[in-house]
Order: structure tokens, then sequence, then C-alpha cells
């Protein structure tokens, strides 16, 4: 296991979310949400494409290791929130396509969206399960035709970050991963309340105990222990 990832991870100084939404659309980069998880399982592929993209501090593991580092302004920016910042700001000027989910929540997803952004200009969307190469292929084809400015994929991590990958070597766009936040924006899943972010500021923890059977999102939960231990060992 690799721990001196952020060693070798570019940072951007981006004193505001508004400025990091600035700095995406001006570069047209992928955003990804950086958090503990995702620092322990990455791959020589996935920092790759972190360290030639915008990484952001999705989690408090992920805020408290830079804060460590040296980076003193650091705060959390939930992917959840950040994309609809993104719509919000920009919706009345830029074109949208939206990949993720299952197809009854992208549709969902996209009808809500047109309600709340009357105007807004999504010129296509689809789910997120590819049966085959053929099918990835149609989507590659199909953003190389419609150009949209913004793209949002909720398929879950690594896989959006590789599929954003390859998208990108075809179309100059912003590209976002959004992992669950269809979810929860449709209201598949409920928010975390507000007390408990402020009181604990573990999201995950909360989630597992919402989900209280499923061992899997609980054995997840240890990815948080081993990367504050290995914070405070100064091997991160």
């Amino acid at each position: 296991m690799d721990f001196a990832y952020l060693n070798r991870v570019r940072t951007y100084v981006c004193p505001t979310k508004n400025d990091l939404i600035d700095f995406a659309v001006n570069e047209k980069k992928i955003l990804i949400a950086i958090n503990s998880e995702k620092i322990l399982n990455a791959t020589k592929q996935t920092r790759q494409i972190i360290n030639n993209n915008i990484g952001y501090s999705d989690g408090m593991a992920a805020v408290w290791a830079l804060k460590k580092k040296g980076f003193k302004n650091v705060i959390k920016i939930p992917g959840c929130e950040l994309w609809l910042e993104i719509i919000k700001k920009f919706y009345k000027e830029k074109s949208f396509y939206l990949i993720g989910s299952t197809q009854k929540t992208i549709e969902q997803t996209v009808s809500k969206l047109k309600k709340e952004f009357e105007g807004i200009n999504i010129v296509n969307f689809r789910n997120g399960y590819f049966h085959n190469e053929s099918e990835k292929k149609e989507v590659l084809e199909d953003i190389v035709l419609k150009k949209p400015d913004i793209i949002f994929v909720a398929m879950g991590s690594p896989k959006q970050e590789l599929f954003m990958y390859e998208m990108e070597k075809v179309h100059s766009a912003v590209y976002q991963g959004v992992g669950g936040s269809l979810d929860l924006y449709t209201g598949k899943i409920k928010p975390v309340p507000e007390w408990w972010k402020k009181i604990f500021k573990w999201e995950g923890l909360y989630r597992s105990f919402m989900d209280f059977n499923n061992w899997e999102r609980w054995k997840r939960q240890k990815n948080f222990f081993i990367f504050i231990f290995a914070v405070y060992r100064n091997k991160i």
C-alpha cells in the first residue's frame, strides 16, 4: 500500500468553492473527490488521473491530512453539493450531459433538474450500466457529436474516474464524478443531518448506522482509521 500518495499530488490553491468551480471550468479538467478510501485504494493509473486533473477534499480525513502537510485554509467540499453549485452557476450558458445510476434515477434526476433550473440545456443522459464495450463506444461518439460543456458521471469509484479519463481523450469539457449524488438528489437516500456533520464530521459512519446490516459498508469504514493512523505517523 502506497501511503506517500499526497506527496505526489499537485496542489491547486482555490480559496473558495466558487474559485474551484471557475478554475475547473477555465481549465476544462476532471473534478475528482478525494477521501480516505480513494487515497488508500489508489493505483498508479488513478493517481496519474488525479495528478493531471483537479482533486478536491470531499472528506474530512483528506482535509486533516492536507492541513497536517501545511495547507492551513483547506475546507471540505462535498461533491454532492458541488455539482449542483456548478449547475446553478452555469445552467443558463452551458450545456450538460449526465451519465450514471439506474435508468429510473437518471430520469428522475433530469426531470427534477429541468423543474429547478428552467431552461437548462441537457443534451443527453443515460444510466451508468454498460453491458459491453460497444455501448461505451456509442456514448463516446455521442459526446463528440453533442459537444457538452459539462459532464457529470455517477458510477462510483474508480469506474467513474476511469471512464471520465476515456471521455476526456475524445472531448474537452469539465467532468465531475458524482458517485451517489443522484440518489441523494432524487430522495432515494436521505441526507446526513446537519447536527451530525457539525459534531462528528464523519458522514460514512452515519450511513453505516442507517444501513446497519450492510457489512460491506462497515468494512469500508476501517479505511478511515487506517488513513488517520497513517497521517499521524507521517506516512501520508
